[in-house]
């Protein structure tokens, strides 16, 4: 075990455990930040999607050791109020069914939006890329995303 001084939503957070272990279980486990879900453990469904540097990092192939100083944000983290456009546009387009996938969604969204305010359904399309929704809500996702840009 090694102990890591970890920036989260803001605040400092130091966590004893082994240099490998992905932030997924360090959220969740260490530091019961269970908004962030498991999905597949490989990276290819979006469900752990944090923002390292507010850059959307699958989290559960970020090794703890990896962090250093960079700034990670939850979705707990996103906003204090659950205000964030990209959320207000989640709630005002019913997005949500099951609603497993939707951190991820709603902090790949909100990446997208903080690298490109006006992306096109194509830029849209390619960003999105990867987080997989059971439920399928993926057009009810763009138009959400196309609102948040009209909002922010």
């Amino acid at each position: 075990m090694s102990q890591f001084t970890i920036k989260i939503n803001g605040e400092s957070h130091q966590v004893d455990v082994a240099p490998d272990t992905p932030m997924l279980w360090v959220l969740r486990d260490h530091l019961k930040l269970v908004g962030t879900k498991y999905g597949c453990g490989i990276g290819a469904c979006g469900a752990c999607t944090i923002h390292v540097d507010g850059v959307a990092t699958r989290s559960c192939l970020l090794p703890v050791s990896v962090v250093g100083e960079g700034a990670i944000t939850t979705i707990e983290g996103l906003s204090a109020k659950q205000d964030h456009p990209i959320q207000l546009a989640w709630l005002e387009h019913d997005v949500s069914q099951c609603g497993y996938c939707q951190s991820g969604q709603i902090m790949n969204a909100a990446s997208l939006l903080n690298q490109n305010p006006d992306p096109t359904d194509s830029e849209i399309d390619i960003a999105m890329n990867g987080n997989i929704c059971r439920c399928g809500t993926y057009i009810r996702i763009k138009a959400a995303i196309k609102t948040a840009t009209n909002n922010s």
